[in-house]
């Protein structure tokens, strides 16, 4: 088999039998590649976003180096490539015919990918997320602790929870998000499989709340973390998050990881004083 073989496959049974041991082998940097094959598994073939999804691995001296997938909806998701892996990957998807909306990976290789994809397709990508990844290192809950407690929310809290991430996705940009809440799509978001725990003042009103995805792999991801503006700056996001990473740690994880703005100053040093460690940047890139 030559080093720069991609096998492809429909197949995601298949595909995590012979990938799975390599994207467990780091799961706080191949967190998204894992929530995101996991959801697809989980809904099964004829399920909404799970047919017609492909996937890749590459292999050497026959092992797994690198993996993608690609939605139904076009995008493409990659574990680290290096710039020839990356060209590789995009003339055999090219020749295939295989069209893409957009690419995510982590900042070299979605780099290597889009400039490599627009020299094949003329599509000129345009950038659309950067994120910063982190790890939770040791924990260190904030001090001093507002008052107050987590609590898991129910089915009673739905409501709330929906109101709360749509207001998160307004905060943040991300318009399909809002669009899929206000169209009565929740199952179709990327919330819906979540749990979600709230910050609560002593007399039991939330304040703050985090989600986090079940845990694939050992890993947990934090994500979203929301507080209203009127109730921030007082310590209730950093509680929470703190809150929902113990439960995590509690629960058995071995990797709890989330994503953070480069551009937020305030998101990134509450994480890191809490505990969280930085690993890497990501991208996103669309192609129109």
């Amino acid at each position: 088999m030559l080093p720069d073989d991609w096998q492809l496959t429909e197949d995601i049974d298949d595909f995590l039998g012979r990938a799975g041991n390599f994207l467990r082998s780091r799961p706080a940097l191949h967190n998204t590649a894992l929530t995101d094959l996991e959801r697809l598994r989980a809904r099964g073939a004829d399920a909404h976003g799970a047919g017609g999804a492909v996937f890749g691995r590459l292999e050497s001296e026959g092992e797994v180096r690198a993996v993608f997938y690609r939605t139904p909806r076009g995008r493409l998701g990659l574990t680290p490539l290096s710039a020839e892996q990356a060209g590789t990957l995009v003339a055999h998807l090219a020749r295939l015919g295989h069209a893409l909306s957009d690419v995510i990976a982590d900042r070299r290789t979605a780099a290597a990918f889009a400039e490599t994809w627009q020299r094949h397709t003329g599509a000129a990508p345009v950038p659309f997320w950067r994120t910063r990844l982190y790890r939770l290192g040791t924990l260190t809950p904030p001090q001093p602790r507002p008052q107050g407690r987590g609590r898991a929310a129910g089915e009673e809290d739905h409501e709330h929870v929906v109101r709360w991430c749509r207001e998160f996705c307004v905060d943040v940009g991300e318009h399909v998000s809002v669009d899929a809440i206000d169209a009565g799509s929740w199952d179709g978001t990327r919330f819906a499989d979540k749990h979600f725990t709230f910050w609560e003042t002593p007399d039991g009103v939330p304040v703050s709340m985090a989600g986090s995805t079940s845990m694939v792999g050992g890993m947990v991801r934090v994500d979203p973390v929301h507080t209203p503006a009127p109730l921030r700056r007082r310590g209730y996001a950093g509680a929470v998050t703190a809150e929902v990473s113990r439960v995590a740690l509690t629960a058995g994880a071995t990797d709890v990881v989330l994503f953070a703005d480069p551009a937020n100053p305030t998101s990134n040093a509450l994480y890191q004083r809490i505990g969280y460690v930085h690993v890497a940047d990501f991208s996103g890139y669309g192609f129109p």
